[in-house]
């Protein structure tokens, strides 16, 4: 695998926690967070942090890098296998350019367990931070 596996183990811990995000039940909440059993927690608001924060974190991987992490979801889906690393980045690369990259991938979703599986063809295994 051609790219840091930090890097991609702090994009699945945020996409996970991205995708978790379901619509909201109450738009504008009276009552505090304890009493709604933390509800707003996985509700996606639209000024959530989370979204921001993995949206940030790709763009500002470099172009190289935002490449190579949509060749290993690619893998990860099953798309391309590990002897095909090669092609998926090459068409990444055509397919993707690098102001698109964030937005593509957050749209996957199950973006978190296509990089997992990707870093598992290669040998590396997610860890739960």
């Amino acid at each position: 695998m051609e790219i840091d596996p930090d890097i991609v183990q702090r994009i699945i811990a945020k996409a996970r926690q991205f995708d978790v995000k379901v619509a909201v039940n109450e738009p504008d909440p009276g009552s505090n967070m304890a009493e709604d059993e933390m509800q707003g927690v996985i509700e996606d608001y639209p000024d959530d942090p989370v979204e921001e924060e993995l949206r940030e974190y790709i763009s500002g991987l470099n172009e190289d890098d935002k490449a190579k992490l949509v060749a290993l979801a690619w893998i990860g889906r099953g798309s391309f296998d590990k002897a095909e690393w090669e092609e998926a980045l090459r068409e990444a690369r055509d397919q993707h350019g690098p102001d698109d990259t964030a937005a593509y991938l957050m749209g996957l979703p199950l973006l978190g367990d296509y990089l997992a599986e990707g870093m598992a063809e290669f040998g590396y295994s997610y860890v739960e931070e």
